[in-house]
């Protein structure tokens, strides 16, 4: 049973980071939009089905199959007490905090805000994927600090 909630586990964790890399992206382009219009309502849709039908759902599905990988190792030796995996932890609670805050700023563009720069946006936009290859690497090598 694992190795299947690995596996949904993964598929949830990529569809996540496909929204927190393509989110930024529709603020770029929100950002330089005319306020009320046609491009700005085509943005807003589109932020706000992204967060509702892909990203939320998936970073639920995520941590919740993520605790249960910890569960589990944790059962079946000294894996939870290994540092790699709270920095994991560490480094996947900050992608939750990010994910936030991309939600607390599609509000703010809500009724033609322009929370920040088209530049902010493009390099937010960097973000997840640094830390996703954190977590990567973390995961696959589990090294031993200290």
């Amino acid at each position: 049973m694992y190795l299947w909630i690995k596996a949904f586990h993964l598929c949830a964790v990529i569809f996540w980071m496909a929204g927190l890399l393509y989110l930024p992206r529709l603020f770029v382009y929100h950002s330089v939009a005319q306020a009320g219009g046609e491009l700005e309502a085509k943005m807003e849709e589109a932020e706000a089905k992204l967060l509702r039908i892909i990203m939320n759902p998936a970073m639920i599905v995520a941590f919740v199959l993520g605790l249960v990988l910890i569960g589990y190792n944790w059962g079946n030796g000294p894996a939870g007490l290994q540092l790699w995996l709270w920095v994991k932890v560490l480094a996947a609670l900050s992608l939750i905090a990010y994910h936030g805050f991309l939600a607390k700023t599609r509000k703010a563009f809500l009724g033609g805000g322009r929370p920040k720069s088209e530049k902010f946006f493009r390099r937010i936009n960097e973000v997840p994927a640094l830390v996703t290859i954190l977590i990567v690497v973390l995961a696959i090598v589990k090294p031993v600090f200290g």
